[in-house]
């Protein structure tokens, strides 16, 4: 980890995040006057966050890519998604009364993290309601992260928790998904072995539900799946 100076390009990519995007410009000019903070650079795999810390700041990530993995009850690593730049993460936990991180975040390569200190944070979003209603927006959708990941280990078999995680991940109106996890990563995240979940993809496709293209895209046979899960 080292220390970074804080120039013109880091503070668009910071206003850029959905946090601060829609705000007008005099309320960027306040932010990046009040906002009390530091930037780090760190290499791939490095550990950032580890589960059970407190959460003091705000975390933004501003270059890279995060891998966040929690420790079940049983011990297991259990993947729970990425997280790529430009954003901020974990924001749910920075006012909560017990506010430890859930889950360990870690680089999947060269990231850049900016993190702001808790009071100043605050005393912006207490100052200014539109700072405030984005912070909760953004919050929400974090906990939309979690919603969706419960939903997928929620489902008994390996093809429903496939297709879930497929269809969460469709665009309105099309029936192609872009595949952001490798195979390895995948079955982490729904919690199967990898030759498992490979056996399942080519079941899917040879029974057409599925279709591999280029560049890690599926299409979806949306007509059969939609009577499965």
């Amino acid at each position: 980890m080292k220390s970074l100076s804080f120039d013109t390009y880091y503070k668009d990519k910071l206003l850029s995040i959905p946090l601060f995007n829609d705000l007008s410009s005099s309320l960027k000019n306040e932010i990046l006057k009040k906002l009390d903070f530091k930037l780090y650079e760190y290499e791939e795999n490095t550990v950032v966050i580890e589960q059970g810390n407190m959460c003091c700041n705000l975390y933004v990530l501003l270059e890279g890519v995060l891998e966040v993995h929690i420790i079940d009850a049983n011990g297991n690593e259990v993947l729970i998604e990425h997280i790529e730049a430009p954003r901020t993460f974990a924001t749910p936990h920075l006012f909560k009364k017990d506010n430890r991180f859930p889950a360990t975040f870690k680089t999947v390569e060269r990231s850049v993290l900016l993190t702001a200190t808790k009071d100043s944070t605050f005393e912006l979003i207490s100052r200014h309601p539109d700072i405030l209603k984005s912070f909760l927006c953004v919050s929400g959708n974090c906990n939309v992260c979690t919603t969706l990941r419960l939903d997928v280990l929620s489902r008994k078999t390996i093809r429903e928790r496939i297709l879930v995680y497929l269809l969460k991940r469709l665009e309105k109106g099309t029936s192609i998904v872009k595949v952001v996890h490798t195979l390895t990563q995948l079955a982490e995240y729904i919690n199967v072995t990898r030759p498992a979940l490979s056996t399942e993809f080519n079941k899917m496709e040879k029974e057409g539900l599925i279709r591999r293209k280029e560049n890690n895209y599926i299409e979806l046979n949306l007509k059969v799946i939609k009577g499965i899960v």
